[in-house]
C-alpha cells in the first residue's frame, strides 16, 4: 500500500537520501555506446546543470552526484 512521503521521510533521523534513476528500456545515458556507435557524452553536462537548477527550485542540497559512464543511470545524494 502506498504511503504519503511526509510519513516516509524524517529529516531529523535521516538527513541524507541516496537516489538512483535509470533510463527507460535501459537506454544509454552518457559516454560512448558501442552498440549504436553514438557518443552521448553531451548529456552529462546537461544533467549536471539540471541537478543544480532542480536543487534551487526544490530547496534541497545535493551532497554528491555521479552520472555513470558507459551506463544507463545516475546517482544523487
Amino acid at each position: 500500500m502506498a504511503q504519503a512521503r511526509r510519513s516516509l521521510i524524517d529529516l531529523d533521523s535521516t538527513p541524507y537520501y541516496h537516489c538512483i534513476s535509470r533510463c527507460v528500456r535501459r537506454a544509454f545515458l552518457a559516454g560512448f555506446d558501442k552498440y549504436s556507435g553514438q557518443n552521448f557524452e553531451h548529456r552529462r553536462a546537461w544533467l549536471v546543470e539540471r541537478f543544480k537548477r532542480l536543487s534551487q527550485v526544490f530547496a534541497i542540497d545535493i551532497a554528491a552526484y555521479t552520472v555513470m559512464s558507459k551506463s544507463n543511470h545516475f546517482y544523487v545524494k
